[in-house]
């Protein structure tokens, strides 16, 4: 039905993201390991992961929906890189790299979601 999800710029973007999150998060704090650099990295992770699952799916409706997650992932991580620049775990440059990407895919994420037709 859909085209392979590489081939999506939202996609491409948002894996790119993860792994600047990833080597962002790889200088925090150990104690941090199983706390806050785990939960950022696991939600950033889940907005590409969700993007292809949707694409997956077999309607526009349940893609949609996957991509809604996706959204609220993005807002997640959003949250959780400021609070890592608020402790202190991020400069501030990086955080305001990070946090521009993300709007970027945001927008793009809303692109794709007002593409769809509903069924």
């Amino acid at each position: 039905m859909f085209q392979g999800v590489e081939k999506l710029i939202v996609y491409e973007k948002s894996y790119e993201w993860v792994l600047s999150i990833y080597e962002a998060t790889s200088e925090f704090p150990r104690e941090e390991l199983f706390g806050l650099t785990s939960q950022i990295r696991r939600s950033a992770a889940s907005i590409s992961a969700n993007i292809a699952e949707g694409r997956a799916r077999e309607s526009n409706k349940e893609y949609k929906r996957f991509l809604y997650i996706s959204r609220g992932f993005l807002e997640e991580t959003k949250f959780h890189l400021n609070l890592s620049k608020d402790l202190g775990y991020i400069d501030s440059e990086i955080h305001t790299e990070l946090i521009y990407d993300a709007n970027k895919i945001g927008r793009l994420l809303n692109g794709l979601i007002n593409s769809l037709k509903d069924e």
